[in-house]
């Protein structure tokens, strides 16, 4: 069993920044695939990021590319956003998952392990 507890979340005004953290349990977790998902309020859960094994293969949906940088260290079995030029429409709780699969997945039921999820607001 994983377990997944995210930080980072908070309230940043459109422009700022936060950067996520994924805690992940377990001896296992360099072998996991890891990807980021958000849920905006009244919509569906959406892909956000992804991430291999090996930190060297990402994957992102184009909402966040080229403001988002996912990555991960092994060593403290975290995973990582780093999120930039923050919008409002980026509100959204922000959850952390795991595959246990060791490449990228894109979608929900690749994955299986979730955390609870980190609030992110961002005010205009």
């Amino acid at each position: 069993q994983v377990q997944l507890v995210e930080s980072g979340g908070g309230l940043v005004q459109a422009g700022g920044s936060l950067r996520l953290s994924c805690a992940a349990s377990g001896r296992i977790f360099s072998s996991y695939g890891m990807g980021w998902f958000r849920q905006a309020p009244g919509k569906e859960r959406e892909f956000a990021a992804a991430i291999d094994w090996s930190g060297y293969s990402t994957h992102y949906a184009d909402s966040v590319k080229g403001r988002s940088t996912i990555s991960r260290d092994n060593g403290r079995s975290t995973a990582y956003m780093q999120m930039n030029s923050l919008k409002p429409e980026d509100t959204a709780v922000y959850y952390c998952a795991a595959r246990r699969r060791s490449g990228v997945g894109i979608t929900e039921n690749e994955y299986d392990y979730w955390g609870q999820g980190t609030q992110v607001t961002v005010s205009s």
